[in-house]
């Protein structure tokens, strides 16, 4: 019934067992929560309210506090759940944080953009598109609600002749005119599988000499770059991106948690042992160096747990 080894009901009791009485286990919980899959914490969690008839998220909540708690939430959740959370808090109140709008919508294959529509919709009562469009403008929104219908082709299937096609239109639509024809990248970017997006990509380096990135740089700024720069990266070399992200997390003065603990959260069961990898080759030290350099206490070692490091001192 379950993998091997794997034993809800025991989880559920040894959790129980660390948060009761005085003080609480902390060890314990990252023991469990942070080395199980997002799919057997939601049976840990179906078992804890069956045996205790008390809600894991709950509990947590009232035993732990700050990043720690915050990770620990955040893993609890059905991933899904998760992703609508992130993208309702990017647009909750004053301001938006397009920075994980990008992340999430510039990332994501068809099949997890229509399954978060769908529960955003259940969780919040409205459409994730209209939210966007509410909260966004100009180019970038048009970018962001194409991104939305989730109609790239995944087919796969690649073509050397429209390549070389599309990376002219692209030319002719940014650096051989004055100005910049937006849709045009648009177009080509939100519609065409990753393997002929490459291959554009190459055709553009080849016709004009230099990276297509070089020219998104060029021809747009702010959101609407950003967001185009992503898709450009996640052809390119997914995991390269995400390691920039985590970087930028902890770069400089201070650690944007809720980004560091986003990324660690969405990539530790699909490619994270790629973006460590691909993060000490951009920036020469480890991960890990830099979540030791960045956090601590239990909150430091729930993360090491996720990205699959040994505790030290």
């Amino acid at each position: 019934m379950y993998p091997y080894g794997f034993d809800p009901v025991k989880d559920a009791h040894d959790l129980r067992k660390a948060m009761k009485g005085f003080g609480t286990d902390e060890d314990k919980l990252i023991e469990i929560i942070c080395r199980r899959s997002n799919e057997q914490r939601q049976e840990i969690q179906r078992q804890y309210k069956t045996h205790f008839g008390k809600d894991l998220i709950e509990d947590i909540k009232s035993e732990t506090s700050a990043n720690f708690q915050k990770l620990l939430v955040g893993l609890l959740r059905p991933i899904v759940d998760y992703y609508c959370a992130e993208l309702n808090d990017a647009m909750a109140g004053l301001g938006t944080d397009e920075e994980v709008l990008i992340e999430i919508l510039c990332t994501l294959s068809n099949l997890e953009i229509h399954t978060i529509k769908n529960q955003y919709l259940r969780l919040y009562g409205a459409h994730l598109e209209s939210e966007l469009k509410s909260e966004t403008s100009g180019n970038f929104k048009r970018l962001l609600i194409s991104l939305c219908t989730a109609a790239r082709d995944e087919s796969g299937r690649v073509d050397p002749n429209k390549a070389k096609e599309d990376a002219r239109e692209l030319l002719k639509a940014g650096e051989l005119r004055v100005g910049t024809d937006e849709s045009m990248f648009n177009m080509i970017l939100c519609q065409r599988n990753y393997q002929q997006l490459k291959l554009i990509f190459q055709e553009y380096e080849n016709m004009t000499g230099h990276s297509f990135e070089k020219a998104l740089k060029k021809e747009f700024s702010g959101d609407i770059m950003e967001g185009l720069i992503a898709i450009y990266k996640c052809v390119t070399n997914k995991a390269d991106y995400f390691a920039s992200r985590l970087h930028k997390s902890m770069a400089g003065i201070g650690t944007n948690d809720k980004q560091l603990i986003r990324v660690i959260i969405t990539r530790c069961e699909i490619d994270l042992a790629d973006i460590k990898v691909a993060f000490e080759r951009l920036y020469g030290k480890s991960l890990k160096s830099w979540i030791k350099g960045d956090t601590s206490g239990h909150y430091k070692h729930a993360l090491y747990a996720l990205v699959g490091e040994q505790r030290s001192s």
